[in-house]
């Protein structure tokens, strides 16, 4: 079973809007830099495994609790909640001190040429749940 991960960042003074607050598409920018980390973190790099090439963001679902602000330290936990046949999604959980300020739920589809292709084995293997 694949474990949730971590990643943790620090909000610079360009993803702050006039309230002084993240704005708020940064969260999906966060979501996808902890992301890849998270894919770096389980072994793989983006290149190591086709299907990496072969997917996209069909689905996006973010709910806002709490602003972060310039030069907070937070940290977007990562997990996979749920594995079909050719999409799965995760969840990302933004916090700052413990603090939820945002959550969110990313589903992925593998697509070639613009069809929805069943992931591969080998990436079903790294994200077992």
């Amino acid at each position: 079973m694949t474990q949730a991960y971590t990643h943790q960042l620090r909000v610079r003074w360009a993803e702050v809007d006039a309230q002084g607050v993240v704005f708020n598409p940064n969260y999906l920018l966060y979501a996808d830099v902890a992301g890849t980390e998270y894919f770096r973190h389980l072994g793989r790099d983006g290149l190591t495994v086709p299907d990496f090439l072969e997917l996209y963001v069909v689905d996006a679902h973010i709910s806002f609790k709490s602003p972060a602000r310039y030069d907070d330290l937070i940290d977007c936990a990562i997990e996979p909640v749920r594995l079909g046949t050719s999409s799965f999604q995760l969840r990302f959980t933004i916090t700052r001190a413990g603090e939820l300020l945002t959550e969110i739920t990313l589903t992925y589809v593998r697509a070639v040429d613009g069809q929805s292709t069943p992931l591969s084995d080998a990436f079903r293997a790294l994200v077992a749940l």
